[in-house]
């Protein structure tokens, strides 16, 4: 996009920031990046099922990213400000997206944190022409902190 934000996209984007502030979705998503490395469905239902704590956690996060990268994938956030200011949705899309395809097809829904994932593709594209490797960076030290938790509960 190369077009500023409008003065309409900005305040919607920092209404979105706002409900990021509130106390218990910081709690969930404090728990959800110290909590939730799952590789499979088996995984995720161990680590955050229906009835848990963790299982609230997950949704809240989850359900958050997916409205704002729905506004974000209809337009009415600007892609530059929300890429620029909003990367935590990429951290939590690569944690869930190995689980996702099993997700849709057991609850027969495909688009199931679709816009989420049109987002992070889109992101990536974006960052990688202005930070070439840091994608694969990121991913990196993903895989490092997912090693030091597994190393800490062993």
């Amino acid at each position: 996009m190369d077009m500023k934000p409008t003065h309409e996209q900005a305040q919607l984007h920092l209404q979105v920031y706002d409900q990021r502030r509130e106390a218990r979705l910081r709690q969930a998503r404090d728990w959800f990046f110290k909590n939730y490395f799952a590789d499979n469905f088996e995984e995720s239902m161990r680590i955050a099922g229906p009835g848990t704590e963790g299982g609230t956690f997950v949704m809240m996060v989850l359900s958050y990213w997916e409205q704002a990268c729905a506004l974000l994938n209809y337009g009415l956030l600007h892609d530059d400000l929300f890429f620029e200011t909003s990367g935590e949705f990429f951290g939590v899309w690569e944690r869930v997206k190995a689980v996702v395809p099993d997700m849709r097809q057991r609850f027969a829904y495909k688009g199931h944190l679709a816009h989420m994932e049109k987002a992070a593709q889109r992101y990536e594209t974006w960052i990688e022409t202005r930070s070439p490797g840091h994608i694969a960076a990121m991913r990196e030290f993903m895989k490092q902190m997912r090693s030091q938790v597994t190393a800490k509960a062993a």
